[in-house]
Order: structure tokens, then sequence, then C-alpha cells
């Protein structure tokens, strides 16, 4: 059965969403972007798990994906 990956965002409000492909909401929502990757872990611990990007470094700019 393949996994369906899990999307960290960065809300408007500050604090981060855990969400499912296509979702209108959040599964889950935490203060801070190291705990929504924790909670993402806790909901489905072999799904691959897309973190937003939310600031620039020398591999990517706030737009891109990256994969953990």
């Amino acid at each position: 059965m393949k996994n369906t990956p899990l999307f960290i965002e960065k809300r408007p409000e500050g604090d981060y969403a855990v969400r499912k492909p296509n979702s209108q909401r959040a599964s889950a929502v935490e203060s801070t972007q190291a705990a929504a990757i924790e909670r993402a872990k806790e909901m489905a611990p072999n799904a691959p798990i897309h973190v937003e990007r939310v600031r620039h470094t020398s591999g990517g700019s706030p737009d891109k994906w990256r994969k953990l």
C-alpha cells in the first residue's frame, strides 16, 4: 500500500500546518516547523514528508520544497 505524502506549510498566522495533498483543511497545526515535522512523522511514519522552505539558502528559496 502506497503512503500518501504529507506537506508542512507555513500559515499566515505564523504557525505550521500538516496537510495531505489537495486538502482544504490541515490535518494538524503546530507552533513550530520542527513540531509540525514530528507530528507528521507520528501521523504517518512511512509517508514522504515535504517541507516548505521558509528562508533563502544556497540550496533553495521559499518557493521550493525539501523532502525529508
